[in-house]
């Protein structure tokens, strides 16, 4: 698979089971991450690694998160969440390092976490594992957040779940990049996407 092959079939997978990476496996593809944009250096992407008998104990900590702020969250939402963060093979909390009080704005250092996120759902995909991105309401929670390792200003970016793909990859759609792209020529743009 050419470099581009891989970019190009990379797509979110929620149906993963065993083997998750080895340590000297998600350190590889962790260490792309650090390869992410980062005006300033602040380096604000933190990763938590949940695996194992620490899965069930997450999935109870995100459960007291949901009904925290929604006590009428319905139950077959808890328990999907449940079963998801009980069984996924690996677990990896997503946390911005935010430095309020910095020049560079908090809305850069949000995007360098997002930009280290993708090149790990890369990473993950070129070396054969598959991956999906979460978030929810849960990651608003500052509780939650700081029961993981993220007290205020820090915050969640969300959960990676990663494991095994089973099954081929989803392929989905996906749209004409000409539909999200113009050219300007001193006048404001419109692009096609945008049109109903």
């Amino acid at each position: 698979m050419t470099p581009m092959d891989m970019l190009l079939t990379r797509a979110s997978c929620d149906h993963l089971a065993d083997p998750a990476p080895s340590e000297t496996q998600l350190a590889e593809i962790l260490a792309t991450a650090m390869r992410a944009p980062d005006h300033g250096k602040l380096r604000p992407w933190r990763y938590v690694i949940i695996q194992g008998e620490a899965r069930p104990v997450m999935a109870e900590r995100i459960i007291a998160s949901m009904k925290r702020l929604d006590a009428e969250a319905p139950e077959f939402k808890i328990e999907k969440r449940r079963k998801r963060f009980s069984t996924m093979p690996l677990i990896l909390a997503l946390g911005m390092h935010l430095r309020p009080d910095h020049k560079i704005p908090l809305w850069e250092q949000e995007m360098a976490v997002a930009a280290a996120t993708m090149n790990v759902l890369n990473a993950l995909h070129a070396t054969g594992f598959g991956g999906v991105w979460v978030s929810g309401d849960v990651v608003e929670d500052p509780v939650l957040a700081e029961e993981i390792g993220f007290p205020a200003p820090h915050r969640l970016a969300g959960f990676l779940f990663i494991g095994t793909p089973q099954g081929d990859l989803p392929t989905p759609r996906r749209p004409d990049p000409a539909e999200f792209t113009a050219t300007w020529t001193g006048k404001p743009v419109t692009f096609a996407a945008d049109r109903t």
